[in-house]
């Protein structure tokens, strides 16, 4: 025997608001839609009826008015008394395209603020007046009323402890904030919170007068005035609005909080996924007749068609920013020093982005901030580096022999000047092995003089896997620079891997190991210290060497393994010791 599912009607208002619904305030979103949608239903056999909701608000009660297409009795039954019939409902035609939501449905969330319902309709189909008044238990009772002009009437009898969801001042807060862009009237207690148009609709003003106004409005909306603002529209989604460009950096890790309107009733003012994730430097509004919402109805359903308005949206994003190159060289500038983030990102898929930053973002460079475009003009051979480190480090060393760089060690750099080559633009990485070529020899009989100390510097610089080279290099002032390779790294890699292999692999490691190359402790023989030390006991001057080394790797923010650790505390250990005797 089959038997029906009993439902619980205050289970089911549990879970509204528990689990679908992020706050009680929604009941008056749904009580305007389905207000608005029975204008609709009633406009589409009248198109010269009223549209008007009336919200009346008195100590304990809450009553819409609205002037739509009412219902008949058989409709009151259909609709507010069962759950889930949503075929029926499409056969009765309150389902269609046009309209907000599922005409009915949204009735439950009074329930979240009021133990009674009470529904009063007329029709315009025809028929007598219906009473409908549902209580919280599940139980419902329909009747004959007295009610004369078409339309519908639902009556909240507040809760207690709901009272501040329909208080005067918060209802005529929800019905602006989820009301206020409808293209009906809509009052509370006599008072009208909707606009006579989109803020963002082409009005009979000149261009500038309209830019300052939407800027006001992005100011009142986000609470900071935009840097800029752009028009946006996606025909195939039924979507306009406009996008706020913020005039301060944000991260990409900020969430970017959107405001959607769907058919000009408020979603959210938290959508995210709105825009591609580069485009964190940019809050929108728009109004959507397509875009499809979550269950909740506070928030954009992931679907083909949202995916096709992100990528059209950042597109016209994109768009607006070549524009500004051509246009306004200067607001670009200003544009680059808040959001440099948000365009390197797009940059490195984009060909016209990555012009733009060629040409107008300026690079720490060993000669300047320049852009990319000046560095290559006054150095065709310059480099840049892959880390902040590297540059730090070798920036000095490099300008003094001829070699600028640019500094390519913060995010999305390395992957720009790699991609410049897609522009016949390219600079090439330095490799620290090469600049170790540019330094200057020794003269013959200093290096002669000088090859005890080399013996000991050797010595102490093996067991941490290093060569002692010496030199001579600006600025005089560095006694010592720790260059490695890219073949150095990976035998330091090699290395590693060694220690931690067993017996077998260890002897075979080992073996290609001796045969790497290592980095190199390039000692500057026109530092007045080095010198000092080239005539030391081989002894203290191993010490010395060692912390040398230690210096150096600190001075280049390279990682100290437990072995240069150890020979950083050694040789600091035993010069104090030399110091005190």
């Amino acid at each position: 025997m089959e038997n029906a599912f009993q439902v619980d009607l205050r289970g089911v208002v549990d879970l509204l608001s528990r689990h679908l619904y992020s706050s009680p305030r929604v009941y008056l979103r749904e009580l305007l839609q389905n207000g608005a949608d029975a204008i609709t239903a009633r406009r589409a056999l009248d198109p010269a009826a009223p549209a008007r909701v009336r919200i009346e608000v008195s100590p304990g009660t809450i009553r819409v008015h609205d002037s739509g297409i009412g219902l008949t009795e058989d409709e009151v039954h259909t609709l507010l008394a069962t759950i889930g019939r949503s075929s029926k409902r499409d056969e009765l035609g309150f389902a269609r395209h046009e309209f907000l939501g599922q005409f009915g449905i949204g009735l439950l969330s009074g329930f979240l603020v009021a133990d009674e319902i009470q529904v009063e309709t007329r029709s315009a189909r025809g028929g007598h007046a219906v009473g409908w008044t549902g209580r919280d238990d599940g139980t419902y009772r329909v009747e004959p009323a007295a009610r004369e002009e078409t339309g519908t009437t639902v009556t909240l009898r507040v809760r207690p402890g709901a009272d501040e969801w329909v208080s005067e001042a918060t209802v005529t807060d929800l019905a602006r904030l989820y009301g206020s862009l409808l293209p009906i009237e809509v009052t509370v207690n006599g008072r009208r919170t909707t606009e006579p148009a989109l803020p963002w609709a082409k009005a009979d003003e000149s261009p500038a007068e309209r830019r300052h106004r939407l800027l006001e409005y992005g100011r009142q909306t986000f609470g900071f005035t935009p840097f800029d603002v752009l028009d946006l529209d996606v025909p195939g989604a039924g979507l306009t609005g406009v996008a706020f460009i913020l005039p301060a950096g944000a991260g990409p890790g900020v969430r970017a909080a959107h405001r959607v309107y769907l058919k000009r009733m408020l979603l959210t003012e938290r959508a995210e996924g709105l825009l591609p994730e580069w485009a964190f430097f940019a809050r929108c509004v728009v109004d959507a007749g397509e875009l499809r919402p979550t269950a909740s109805r506070e928030a954009l359903y992931e679907d083909d068609l949202l995916e096709h308005v992100r990528e059209q949206l950042g597109r016209q994003v994109r768009d607006w920013l070549v524009r500004l190159a051509e246009t306004d060289p200067a607001a670009l500038r200003g544009f680059l020093r808040l959001h440099a983030l948000g365009v390197k990102a797009l940059a490195l898929h984009d060909d016209d982005l990555l012009r733009l930053v060629d040409g107008w973002l300026e690079y720490e460079t060993s000669d300047g901030p320049m852009t990319l475009a000046q560095f290559r003009t006054r150095h065709p051979r310059g480099r840049f580096t892959t880390s902040v480190e590297e540059f730090r480090q070798l920036s000095a060393v490099s300008q003094a022999q001829g070699v600028a760089l640019v500094n390519g060690g913060y995010v999305y750099d390395g992957d720009i000047l790699r991609g410049l080559a897609r522009l016949d633009a390219r600079i090439e990485p330095l490799d620290p092995a090469e600049l170790t070529t540019r330094l200057a020899p020794v003269d013959p009989a200093a290096e002669l003089a000088a090859r005890p100390f080399l013996a000991a510097a050797a010595r102490a610089l093996e067991p941490l896997g290093c060569e002692a080279v010496l030199r001579d290099y600006d600025p005089a002032s560095l006694p010592a620079l720790y260059v490695t390779s890219r073949a150095a790294d990976q035998a330091a890699e090699l290395r590693q891997a060694r220690e931690e292999a067993d017996e077998l692999w260890a002897d075979v490691l080992g073996a290609l190991e001796r045969t790497a190359e290592r980095p190199r402790l390039v000692l500057n023989h026109r530092n007045p210290l080095v010198r000092r030390l080239a005539g030391l006991d081989p002894e203290l001057a191993a010490t010395a060497v060692e912390a040398l080394y230690g210096m150096a790797l600190l001075h280049g923010h390279h990682p100290l393994r437990p072995a240069d650790t150890a020979a950083l505390n050694r040789s600091f250990l035993g010069l104090l010791d030399w110091a005190v005797k």
